[in-house]
């Protein structure tokens, strides 16, 4: 597929935005705590050559790490709406990975013009589970703090099956490209935001797509913290596949944005 580049004006500087062209709804892609717009490198390979992306790295990680903070969600979520705003002419859907899939919560409950659906990847719940203890925030907010940490993650947490050497180094090379502080803001509060009040006022499709085995945010954390809050959100569970859905199984996000692009164009 091929992309361009605009420049989007953002608070303290401007985010590099790869835009696809082609037919929308536009699909605008948000990534992990620790990811980068080539985390989405698959599932865009995956997708019909005539459909509309946007990817970005988000403020402090990969290409935007020079920007500066705050980092936390809500401004996560104005970057975000700014990207969509600025580059997507008509219809788009949000797309977001875990911390991605709550920035775009976020985003959706604004009701933003031209907003039709919002899938949400793996995502952090709207609602923190009772595991996000204070320990297991200072425990996670050290995860990327050296190759070696960012390794036994991504072997012992993130995934479900081994990685390819090639994208296995490309996450280790994403983890590590951060600025201290955006690192540590979503292990240390971002995840144990509550953010149920705006979820309940999303209003758009939502299809929420887990991973059977994701250790991270398992399918029924999902079903408990963040369905309850988004009734009318649809959920799937993808087999043999860990947090990391985007990079293990891209071809299965890809036939289910598929889907839920066919099923909002009815």
């Amino acid at each position: 597929m091929t992309e361009t580049t605009m420049t989007v004006p953002v608070p303290g500087g401007s985010l590099d935005v790869r835009v696809g062209g082609g037919a929308g709804p536009a699909l605008v892609f948000v990534h992990y705590w620790g990811g980068s717009a080539g985390t989405w490198n698959g599932v865009i390979d995956h997708l019909p050559p005539g459909q509309a992306t946007v990817r970005f790295d988000q403020r402090g990680w990969g290409a935007s790490q020079a920007l500066p903070g705050p980092y936390h969600l809500d401004q996560l979520a104005d970057d975000l709406a700014r990207v969509a705003g600025t580059s997507v002419r008509g219809a788009f859907v949000l797309v977001g990975h875990s911390m991605g899939g709550k920035v775009s919560q976020l985003v959706a409950a604004r009701r933003p013009a031209g907003l039709a659906g919002l899938v949400l990847v793996a995502p952090a719940p709207p609602q923190p589970p009772a595991t996000v203890t204070e320990e297991y925030r200072q425990g996670l907010s050290h995860a990327y703090d050296s190759p070696e940490t960012v390794r036994h993650a991504l072997d012992h947490v993130l995934t479900a099956t081994p990685l390819p050497g090639i994208l296995r180094d490309a996450a280790v090379r994403d983890s590590l490209a951060a600025r201290a502080e955006a690192r540590h803001e979503w292990p240390l509060r971002g995840i144990a935001q509550d953010v149920t009040g705006a979820a309940r006022d999303i209003e758009v499709p939502v299809t929420v797509l887990a991973a059977a085995d994701d250790v991270v945010e398992p399918p029924h954390v999902l079903r408990d913290h963040l369905l309850p809050h988004i009734p009318h959100a649809t959920l799937t569970t993808v087999p043999g596949a860990g947090h990391l859905l985007p990079v293990e199984a891209p071809a299965a996000v890809a036939t289910a944005l598929g889907d839920f692009l066919t099923a909002i164009r009815r």
